[in-house]
């Protein structure tokens, strides 16, 4: 079974290896392709993102390493994409003068009245950004991230959706921000289900979360995944790799996490299009 991951980060975003790092750890690992998503919201930029300034060498440095590598390990260059209203978005049309791969979408940033709160943030500021920017009702706020999927996944052109339910990292350590087992937030999922559907994007199994968050399975949910099976929607698994040692973390669990829910087949990139292989 050919061994992927693509949501890949380095020096040039705030992963702690550089790409030609990351590169030798996957051949070490037997990973068969292998492409880059450093986190991007171009034509802006944040602490965690590429410098604006700073794609075209991104670019450049992944294509010399495919270059490099060529015949020991298949290398694609992307970006991971945060969408934010009216700001960024993870469309085609947007990076054409990049001429990446592949894009990952991402919500990352809710905004609300006063601002907003970032979903992979630490526990305490999430609680208090929520009760400034959303009056403290957590289940407007919880709706209003999977609203954002969704009207991104309606409005951008990309490969990949990422850590569809990332808002699940606040329920960590015994602090239930919200009850996943309520309708409502079940409903969320079935609608972002639906839209995944309908635009026939790849859904990442991200296990970058229980690695580095202590999350004890993926993104997304045992429930979540099922209500894509059944829609067929295509996913692939990624490390949402930081860290070079961290590239296939837990990539045998997620084979079986997968399969758990009907699966058969997995989803990979290669040679401009999406590809499946089956599970086994």
């Amino acid at each position: 079974m050919i061994k992927s991951n693509f949501h890949t980060h380095s020096t040039f975003c705030d992963g702690k290896n550089t790409p030609e790092e990351m590169v030798e750890v996957a051949i070490e690992k037997k990973i068969d392709i292998l492409g880059f998503s450093s986190h991007s919201m171009y034509p802006f930029s944040s602490d965690w993102h590429i410098p604006s300034n700073s794609h075209e060498e991104y670019i450049r440095e992944i294509l010399r390493l495919k270059k490099k590598y060529s015949g020991r390990i298949k290398i694609y260059a992307g970006f991971e994409a945060d969408y934010i209203a009216g700001v960024c978005s993870p469309d085609f049309k947007n990076y054409e003068k990049f001429n990446p791969d592949f894009l990952i979408g991402s919500v990352h940033f809710v905004p609300g009245k006063k601002g907003f709160f970032e979903v992979d943030g630490n526990q305490d500021s999430v609680c208090k950004r929520i009760k400034e920017c959303f009056g403290g009702n957590v289940k407007k706020a919880v709706q209003e991230y999977f609203s954002l999927e969704r009207e991104m996944l309606e409005k951008s052109s990309f490969t990949f959706l990422g850590h569809a339910d990332l808002i699940r990292k606040q329920n960590l350590g015994g602090r239930n921000l919200f009850d996943e087992n309520s309708q409502w937030y079940k409903n969320e999922l079935k609608e972002v289900a639906k839209a995944a559907a309908k635009t026939g994007v790849c859904v990442e199994v991200n296990t970058g979360g229980i690695l580095r968050s202590g999350m004890n399975l993926p993104y997304p949910s045992p429930y979540f995944l099922s209500l894509l099976k059944e829609r067929n929607v295509p996913v692939t698994i990624t490390s949402d790799a930081h860290l070079a040692f961290g590239i296939d973390w837990w990539f045998d669990e997620a084979v079986e996490y997968i399969k758990k829910s009907g699966y058969t087949e997995l989803s990979y990139y290669e040679d401009g299009s999406l590809k499946t292989q089956e599970i086994y």
